[in-house]
């Protein structure tokens, strides 16, 4: 059975799939998909932690899924503007995983993933599957994944 480790960046999928939709991103609706492919070994949720009981809430969701919520304060500078990148973060872990799985499933828009995907498909010979808004993902990052899974319909919570 293939391995498949999976890399979800929060900040992004929240804020392209709420532009695009109005709506949230269904995590369950996702690992279920992932899992019609193969085994989800590793999982790990991105996101930016500003101590809010809701966003805790949904970290403890995202845990019982499977994932593994990985946190970085959230920085108000200031000018007024905010950091929370998990970048080089995500970039580092999926180095280290394409070592040891079949398929790695990176699940946001970011053009800034493009060379990585490129990288450890040519370099570990892993696929490497991307999810993201039609219009709001990156076509340098569509055209580097092995297969690009638009975000739509059953991956969508709609109220």
């Amino acid at each position: 059975m293939k391995k498949i480790a999976v890399f979800a960046d929060v900040q992004n999928l929240y804020y392209t799939v709420r532009q695009a939709y109005g709506c949230h991103f269904n995590y369950a609706a996702l690992w279920a998909d992932i899992s019609q492919h193969g085994q989800i070994v590793e999982a790990y949720a991105y996101a930016i932690d500003r101590g809010d009981h809701k966003q805790q809430q949904f970290q403890q969701i995202l845990r019982n899924l499977g994932f593994t919520v990985k946190l970085k304060p959230y920085i108000q500078r200031s000018d007024g503007s905010a950091k929370g990148d998990w970048d080089v973060g995500i970039t580092i872990d999926i180095m280290d995983a394409a070592l040891r799985v079949d398929e790695v499933v990176l699940a946001s828009g970011d053009g800034d993933f493009d060379l990585l995907l490129e990288k450890i498909r040519s370099s570990h010979g892993v696929e490497a599957i991307a999810y993201g808004v039609p219009g709001l993902t990156a076509q340098s990052l569509v055209r580097a994944a092995s297969r690009y899974v638009p975000i739509e319909g059953s991956l969508l919570l709609r109220n």
